[in-house]
């Protein structure tokens, strides 16, 4: 989980800031990953990138194009000046026009072309990869926003309940007070008590107001009152992730995630500049074909009859034979292999992460569940001594002091329940994000 928790971390700080408003309306998880895709900032520079891959996708295509270009030049000169059809120095004044047309095609040059055409395709593959990759890292993000404020919330619920018992006790410790039941000391503790609830129902409040605001700067809304999540109630999923072993989540997990397929065709693209260092030092080979005249406007031979006297043309081939070039050459074919070592290390240090996030995340998710079946037992045992003590306490045969223990107990238990159930349902989505790329559906 380490990897993931920094990727978090970093994610939100990357996020940005906005002033957005969002209408009063309650979002469910799905609306919340998909309105923090739309409005990322890292997400939006990411599908630049690819827009950016696409265009040099073009220009790699491009370069199987013939160059065709065409060139104009009109002029006037005034005394001595040579005449451009004799060659012979006159003293005139001539008003001249030239055009230049050319086309060159690249017939062989040790194959970069292709190479670069290829590493294109690829580098357009690497940054859809990023992308995704991005995407999936801030659905986990704002999953794990959504399912904190569901725990504020259920705890908000608890202490509001208690608030009300507590209400209820004083009410009832008031009477037996008046009706010389209880000391007056009963009454204080009782009132402290109330005192206590209150504190804790505005601490609850707190903590609420908080992951709300915190899961709306990552939405980009500013209005955080008129924000909600929706009203539902999640139990704890049904699943046999747990029935897994750590290698069969793994290798299920290599075949799509995005983190190891980027890993894995940046490896591709490095071995693919490789290639293209090596087509430097191999000959390259150009046609190209030329067409030129001129006329002079004042000339007494027509326009047309001056284009086809003075045209000229020219056809050839041009070799390129590498030789010495300051070392160049072979220097930027060492920095390619090093530069494929080093895109090696990278994808299996990406696999040996991945390994260790699921198999940590594989024990978490075991543990979770362990510490949930305990919570619920002990919360069960803390209710069943609870309402006993709170049917002595009321009848007089047990003191406040012990009542508010077994009290503080039973909430405590309720708030380790909620904690351990949230904490298990975030867990196994974890394991089913790497086993299997899901919607984040609860």
């Amino acid at each position: 989980m380490g990897k993931i928790i920094s990727r978090i971390f970093i994610s939100f700080f990357l996020l940005g800031c906005s002033s957005n408003t969002i209408a009063q309306e309650k979002l469910t998880l799905k609306e919340c990953i998909e309105r923090a895709i739309e409005k990322n900032i890292s997400i939006k520079n990411s599908t630049l990138d690819l827009l950016n891959s696409s265009e040099n996708k073009k220009l790699a295509i491009g370069n199987f194009v013939p160059n065709f270009n065409i060139s104009g030049n009109h002029s006037w000169n005034t005394g001595l000046t040579q005449n451009i059809t004799t060659g012979i120095l006159e003293n005139q004044t001539t008003e001249n026009s030239s055009v230049n047309m050319s086309v060159g095609v690249n017939m062989f040059n040790g194959l970069a072309n292709i190479r670069r055409l290829h590493r294109a395709n690829l580098d357009l593959l690497a940054k859809k990869y990023q992308l995704d990759d991005m995407k999936e890292d801030i659905s986990l993000l704002i999953a794990n926003s959504y399912l904190q404020i569901l725990f504020n919330k259920e705890q908000l619920n608890v202490q509001t309940s208690q608030l009300e018992i507590a209400k209820e006790e004083l009410n009832i410790a008031n009477t037996k007070f008046k009706n010389g039941v209880i000391p007056k000391g009963d009454l204080f503790e009782i009132e402290a008590n109330l005192a206590k609830s209150e504190q804790s129902l505005v601490v609850a409040e707190n903590n609420y107001l908080i992951s709300k605001i915190s899961l709306a700067q990552l939405l980009m809304i500013d209005d955080y009152s008129n924000f909600e999540i929706a009203d539902e109630n999640y139990d704890v999923p049904e699943t046999n992730m747990l029935e897994k072993s750590a290698s069969e989540i793994i290798n299920e997990s290599i075949k799509h995630r995005n983190d190891i397929k980027l890993a894995e065709t940046n490896l591709k693209i490095a071995i693919k500049d490789e290639k293209i260092s090596r087509s430097a030092l191999l000959p390259s080979v150009s046609a190209y074909y030329s067409y030129n005249s001129r006329v002079i406007i004042d000339a007494p031979t027509s326009l047309k009859s001056q284009f086809d006297l003075n045209a000229g043309e020219s056809v050839g081939l041009q070799i390129n034979i590498p030789l010495i070039n300051g070392f160049a050459t072979r220097s930027n074919m060492e920095k390619s292999k090093l530069n494929v070592l080093r895109s090696k290390n990278f994808l299996d240090q990406t696999r040996l992460d991945l390994e260790n996030t699921i198999n940590q995340s594989l024990n978490d998710a075991r543990g979770a569940i362990k510490a949930f079946e305990a919570a619920k037992k002990t919360e069960l045992a803390r209710k069943t001594a609870y309402n006993y003590a709170k049917e002595r306490f009321e009848n007089g045969a047990l003191n406040s002091i012990n009542f508010f223990q077994a009290q503080q107990l039973y909430e405590s238990a309720q708030s380790n329940l909620i904690k351990a159930k949230y904490d298990y349902i975030f867990k196994i989505k974890v394991l089913e994000f790497y086993f299997e790329v899901g919607d984040f559906s609860i």
